[in-house]
């Protein structure tokens, strides 16, 4: 053993003690190392080999499973999502006032409160001191803004007026709520730019509420692919949103797009999931028309409004499926709405329907070269009749458009020539 060890110093030169107390090494407690840095063969090489790479990689692969799965916990797979109705979970507000400040990453928890973001903490404390004042429900919501863009840090955007105003700081806060939200005039150190096409803005608050964090930047991914895919670059603008309220019914969302007659509305939808884009992109911003099963509510309207206009569309496709369902797809007539005029000569007819021209065509010289035979018609408008078909309405006769007003008057005049003739046999007898 000795040869093999020889005697050791008491202390090693790169060991040195930590604290004057702390002894110095000995051979048996050196022994371990001695043995670990020996190596059985010569050289310096360790005797304890690196770990395999298939071990490393089954180390990541364990330690990846061991973080929980975001998407099903906070995300699309989450269990919440579609469980509750959506309609009239919108407070009333009749105007929106967006903040462009900063990014989703940076904003704190109560971004409208917190100390260190000065500007949105000041306009939101006017807008709550004024809100007796305001001549619109007003609320405030911060969006995303970067310094360079259409809209950079301080700049405004206000619906449904369509209007955004140029980087306002802390200093303007109060002028600005005096002049634009409380007496609705324009704000004199800038001049309102108007604001054209549609604007998306996309719940991403993710250090409010973590499903937000998880389903805002997934959906506006979706929604900067398809529209880019579309070619609605500079007509469709996506912006990123804090806390909008509803974190459960995430991913929110509010679209506002001008209608046909030129007003704007907001509408909110939630549970969206980002196979929801394209129908929201089709059928709200493309056709005006709204997903209902996805909608929450609207600007302008309460929460039993919201409910019971759901309702009443609910009757209207209702009605509209009946109408297709009985093989007429569509199609309707209706005389007295066009002040009995409904004719079927000449190839006019008063009735309505959705389908094509040609066929429109096709239907009508059917109609001529079978009305002859009353009994034909009466077949072609019972059951049996090909769904779209378009029915030609017939001419009313005296009898079918006589009232109760003509038979009144008809009854007076009798009446009359009756009187008349009493009387006048009554004088001829007395003289």
């Amino acid at each position: 053993m000795l040869a093999i060890f020889p005697k050791l110093p008491k202390q090693f030169p790169f060991l040195p003690p930590l604290f004057s107390s702390q002894r110095a090494p000995t051979r048996r407690r050196l022994l371990p190392l001695r043995l670990l840095m020996a190596s059985p063969t010569a050289g310096d090489a360790p005797l304890a080999a690196p770990a395999p790479a298939a071990d490393a990689t089954d180390a990541a692969l364990a330690a990846a499973a061991a973080v929980p799965d975001q998407d099903a916990e906070f995300g699309f797979q989450r269990p919440e999502v579609g469980k509750e109705k959506l309609a009239g979970t919108v407070g009333f507000h009749e105007r929106h006032v967006f903040l462009c400040y900063k990014g989703p990453e940076e904003w704190p928890s109560h971004l409208e409160a917190a100390e260190s973001e000065r500007l949105p903490r000041l306009l939101a404390a006017a807008i709550k001191a004024r809100k007796p004042n305001l001549k619109k429900t007003t609320k405030l919501t911060i969006c995303e803004g970067e310094d360079g863009t259409e809209s950079s840090n301080g700049d405004v955007l206000i619906f449904p007026d369509m209007i955004r105003y140029k980087a306002l700081t802390h200093f303007d806060v109060d002028n600005f709520v005096e002049e634009v939200l409380v007496k609705d005039t324009e704000w004199l150190p800038g001049s309102p730019e108007a604001i054209n096409g549609s604007y998306v803005f996309v719940c991403c608050h993710g250090s409010r509420d973590k499903r937000c964090g998880v389903c805002g930047p997934a959906l506006i991914k979706r929604f900067k692919e398809d529209i880019s895919g579309l070619g609605l670059d500079g007509q469709v603008a996506v912006r990123a949103c804090s806390h909008v309220g509803g974190h459960k019914y995430a991913g929110n969302v509010i679209i506002f797009r001008s209608d046909g007659k030129g007003e704007v509305t907001g509408h909110w939808y939630g549970y969206i999931v980002p196979d929801d884009v394209p129908v929201l992109l089709h059928k709200h911003i493309g056709q005006g028309e709204i997903v209902d099963h996805l909608w929450r509510g609207q600007m302008g309207l309460s929460e039993e409004q919201q409910k019971q206009a759901l309702e009443l569309r609910n009757m209207t496709n209702g009605a509209k499926e009946s109408l297709e369902e009985t093989g007429i797809d569509g199609a309707y007539c209706n005389p007295a709405a066009a002040g009995g005029c409904c004719q079927g000569n000449g190839g006019f007819t008063c009735c309505q329907t959705d389908l094509p021209k040609e066929k429109q065509d096709k239907s009508v010289a059917a109609e001529q070269n079978q009305k002859g035979s009353q009994q034909e018609n009466d077949k072609e408008s019972g059951t049996g009749s090909k769904k779209g078909h378009t029915k030609t309405c017939p001419m009313p006769t005296w009898f079918e458009t006589w009232e109760r007003a003509d038979t009144y008057a008809a009854l007076a005049v009798v009446a009359a020539a009756a009187s008349v003739f009493v009387a006048f046999r009554i004088y001829k007898n007395l003289n």
